[in-house]
């Protein structure tokens, strides 16, 4: 078995250096010499072997388990070597067959229902309030922040995202607007305060419709920004304007013109929307079996080719799309350097174990974003064609103005245990 490995991780691995030491004590490295040297030990014959077969799942899993021991370099490192290999996401060629049989259930492992999508949300976002607040901005921004410049700071950065966002939708005095996926409440907050807008939120997760309206009450603003757990499909009113960030990835494939036909219905005629998502650059794709299986159940990121097409089959025309390419690496570097920072908080919250899932999870994530391509997109969407200005240029107005509100506004209302 060590020979197998070597010599498939020889063809594979032709950047960087990595060095290998087998269950049974043989060493090996494999690379050009290049970048921050790794190296790694697998501590059971048992792990090794599972990883030769299914690396995509139980490399993860190896870690996790500590049977994958890093002993010079971090994870990250290790996951910018692997990811680095192959920039257009498809996994290594001995494990092409199981990306095969993925690729045909994906379907079926995205059949979201109404039941089965609670139970995803639950998953992932009904966790012990206490660990988000170790690695999130003050408000609770679990999405891509907007960097305006290079340091600047992750609250002010998803302070940025909001506004950008906001000035997308060019929400007016009085409109009504639907935040699908609404999280812990801080945009549906912020366009109610500044815009002086009506929103309506609404989640799967009871941890977060009970945080966030706690908040709106808090902030004097539960007339202005009700949440609801309510699944985006029972909706039954009509919006001026609605938005959705990070809650796309949770749809699932089949569901793309559900999604978009309900969107169609509840958006005026006059109306705009955002909707900003994780996106693949390649293509379509499989969500990755260890982030499927330990991180997001049911969750998929889109190419633009598979959302388009939905969108144009729901009579509704495409006004603008902007793709925000290592935003989101930036973000996650902010989230893993924090929540290493608060370790051993999380350990008492969890265990060890959960910890270095958490910390794979944060670290493939942003490699994936800088060795992979992966990107967010908004995409502006209207059922007329003057719903919004013929030029980009009421973008940065907008911005301007909102910023020049938030000077007057009251600070970002801190979440518990912050």
């Amino acid at each position: 078995m060590d020979r197998l490995l070597e010599f498939l991780l020889r063809r594979f691995v032709r950047r960087g250096s990595l060095r290998l030491t087998t269950a049974n004590g043989s060493v090996f490295t494999v690379g050009d010499g290049t970048g921050n040297p790794v190296a790694v030990r697998f501590a059971e014959p048992a792990a090794q072997r599972k990883v030769l077969l299914d690396p995509e799942l139980r490399l993860g899993e190896a870690y996790m388990d500590g049977t994958l021991v890093l002993e010079e370099g971090t994870v990250a490192d290790l996951l910018a070597l692997v990811l680095g290999q192959t920039p257009d996401g498809m996994p290594p060629n001995w494990a092409r067959p199981q990306w095969a049989l993925r690729y045909l259930h994906r379907r079926l492992q995205q059949f979201n229902r109404r039941a089965r999508a609670r139970r995803n949300v639950a998953h992932h976002y009904d966790l012990d309030g206490r660990l988000y607040s170790l690695f999130l901005d003050a408000d609770r921004q679990y999405s891509c922040a907007y960097f305006e410049t290079p340091d600047q700071s992750l609250d002010d950065a998803q302070v940025a995202k909001k506004r950008h966002l906001a000035a997308k939708l060019m929400v007016r005095e009085g409109q009504r607007v639907l935040d699908i996926g609404s999280g812990w409440g801080g945009l549906a907050l912020y366009i109610s305060e500044l815009c002086r807008a009506h929103v309506t939120g609404i989640t799967l997760s009871r941890e977060q419709w009970q945080q966030a309206s706690e908040r709106a009450a808090e902030r004097g603003l539960a007339d202005a920004a009700q949440f609801r757990m309510q699944d985006y499909r029972d909706i039954d009113e009509s919006f001026d304007r609605i938005v959705s960030v990070g809650m796309f990835e949770h749809v699932g494939v089949g569901y793309y013109d559900a999604f978009f036909r309900k969107c169609a219905g509840l958006l005026a005629d006059d109306g705009v929307m955002v909707l900003h998502s994780i996106g693949r650059p390649e293509g379509p794709n499989v969500t990755n079996p260890w982030i499927a299986k330990y991180i997001f159940p049911g969750g998929y990121i889109p190419a633009l080719s598979e959302v388009l097409p939905s969108i144009e089959r729901a009579g509704l025309l495409v006004t603008d799309v902007e793709i925000l390419r290592l935003h989101y690496a930036e973000t996650l570097k902010h989230w893993r350097d924090r929540f290493l920072a608060h370790q051993d908080e999380a350990a008492r919250l969890y265990d060890q174990r959960f910890v270095r899932m958490w910390e794979f999870y944060l670290a493939a994530s942003e490699m994936a974003f800088r060795e992979q391509n992966m990107m967010v997109f908004q995409i502006q969407i209207a059922r007329r064609q003057n719903a919004v200005p013929l030029t980009r240029d009421y973008i940065a107005r907008e911005e301007r103005r909102l910023r020049a509100l938030e000077v007057g506004a009251r600070p970002p209302l801190r979440l518990a245990g912050e």
